[in-house]
């Protein structure tokens, strides 16, 4: 008789047949086009429909996830880490997060709605950081135990007009733009375009929104859609 296999990916093969399960809900998209608003309005939704929520943000969610955070978006060295480096960082604080707070949450039947994952990595670091798409993908298998979300919301921008809305931002801040709010143009232009190819690869699981609206539109687009399919 074969014995089950050992190891978190046996884990989450047994895990994926949960029926009580919460959802994971990731919302993705390149910079400037309004996450940490559509984030605020989708929970604030499930909320009041009276369902349990863990909300985080990669990278982050943990103590480990938060150091990388700092050192991804703001060392002094940055500029110098190889595009294999970063994506190791990215899918290191990643694997924490999923086995310390992800997992279990859903576990205990909570949503999980996280401010990016795996699509992320392979739209930034596969296509923007030339890793190759497919590679990334395999790299984000390992790192989260073959996890994937349940729902992605992608919020699709003309990466000019989230270029504008973020010097608005930092302008209105005083701040200065991260490391990777500092990449070129045409890096999101390349971003972009391969988040819209991993979303034509699985319908079922992205929503695709025109991020030029009203928030409210938005929302209200996301709540449908949520509804829709889980409901």
């Amino acid at each position: 008789m074969e014995k089950e296999p050992c190891g978190i990916g046996g884990k989450f093969r047994k895990f994926a047949t949960m029926t009580n399960r919460g959802k994971l809900i990731t919302f993705e998209g390149v910079e400037g086009v309004g996450k940490t608003t559509q984030i605020a309005l989708f929970t604030e939704f499930l909320r009041s429909r009276g369902r349990r929520f863990l909300l985080t943000r990669e990278p982050g969610g943990t103590a480990l996830g938060e150091d990388i955070r700092k050192i991804l978006k703001f060392a002094d060295y940055g500029n110098t880490f190889a595009p294999e480096t970063e994506a190791l960082l990215f899918s290191s604080a990643r694997a924490q997060l999923v086995r310390e707070k992800i997992v279990p949450a859903l576990e205990r039947g909570e949503d999980v709605v996280s401010d990016r994952f795996t699509d992320s990595s392979a739209a930034y670091q596969g296509a923007g950081r030339g890793l190759g798409v497919e590679s990334i993908v395999d790299l984000n298998r390992f790192a989260t135990g073959g996890l994937a979300p349940d729902f992605t919301v992608l919020l699709d921008l003309d990466p000019a007009l989230g270029f504008k809305r973020v010097c608005s931002r930092e302008c209105e801040s005083a701040g200065k733009a991260d490391r990777m709010e500092a990449f070129p143009r045409y890096f999101y232009e390349r971003v972009r375009e391969t988040y819209l190819v991993l979303a034509a690869r699985e319908p079922n699981r992205f929503l695709v929104v025109d991020a030029s609206r009203s928030s409210e539109e938005i929302s209200k687009e996301i709540q449908n859609e949520f509804v829709r399919r889980f409901a």
